[in-house]
């Protein structure tokens, strides 16, 4: 698992955290952002999993929250779905299909 940007899946290769003015050099999008960091999660209130944070409206732009921490994953062109959204998936793919 390595850090990815979010737009275009260009690995972050540099140690340690971001700064908020740094972007992918690949796509130019802002790298310190909600949707990169560990604890953006959209379904809990201001989608973040962190209580102590402050909300941030534009989860896309970089902000000075300091709690983030680059998420860690493998790129696969989307975010990794989870055990339990694959299961309600499911269900519903199942309870609306013909």
């Amino acid at each position: 698992m390595t850090k990815h940007c979010h737009n275009c899946g260009k690995e972050w290769s540099l140690d340690g955290q971001p700064g908020r003015s740094e972007s992918c050099h690949n796509c130019n999008e802002d790298l310190r952002i909600c949707l990169n960091c560990i604890f953006y999660d959209s379904s809990v209130a201001h989608q973040c999993k962190e209580r102590r944070a402050e909300p941030i409206m534009e989860k896309n732009r970089s902000n000075f929250c300091e709690y983030f921490d680059f998420l860690m994953r493998d790129w696969g062109g989307k975010e990794i779905e989870t055990s339990s959204s694959k299961t309600a998936k499911e269900a519903f793919q199942k309870l609306f299909n013909d």
